[in-house]
């Protein structure tokens, strides 16, 4: 079985990140202060920008051959075991993460590992989870029970 699950994005967060970026640049070109630095600055500004877009839309969470591959644009996570999984719980850690959202669910596994991601059907991910693995403490459906 394999099954592909997109990561949600916080398009709040996006924008943040946006004016963080470009807030300073927007300053200069509206009092007519642009000049060579400033476009060379946003020409840099929005080709690192664009990674960041690629980021998080090129997030997702793949269930294969019972393990749980992360990819996050380019770099992917060393794959988890799906047996080696104890806990699947809602978290509010805004930890820097392959989660591209503020809505996010923390996975422990192994002795002492953690990873957050933010898969846009979180549910329906933790159930399949625990299909695979039914030892694992499913906190996120339990709660909405």
């Amino acid at each position: 079985m394999q099954k592909k699950y997109p990561s949600k994005v916080s398009y709040g967060l996006l924008i943040f990140i946006f004016l963080i970026f470009y807030g300073p640049l927007i300053w200069d070109f509206a009092n007519g202060r642009a000049e060579g630095k400033s476009i060379g600055l946003l020409i840099f500004m929005s080709l690192v920008f664009l990674f960041v877009l690629h980021l998080f839309f090129g997030t997702n969470y793949t269930i294969q051959n019972g393990l749980l591959k992360v990819r996050s644009g380019l770099f992917s996570f060393k794959p988890i075991e799906i047996s080696q999984i104890r806990e699947v719980s809602k978290t509010r850690i805004l930890l820097s993460s392959p989660a591209p959202s503020f809505d996010r669910i923390l996975i422990k596994y192994g002795k002492f590992d953690e990873i957050i991601i933010s898969p846009k059907d979180k549910f329906q991910f933790a159930k399949d989870l625990c299909q695979i693995n039914p030892e694992i403490k499913d906190k996120i459906n339990f709660s909405v029970n």
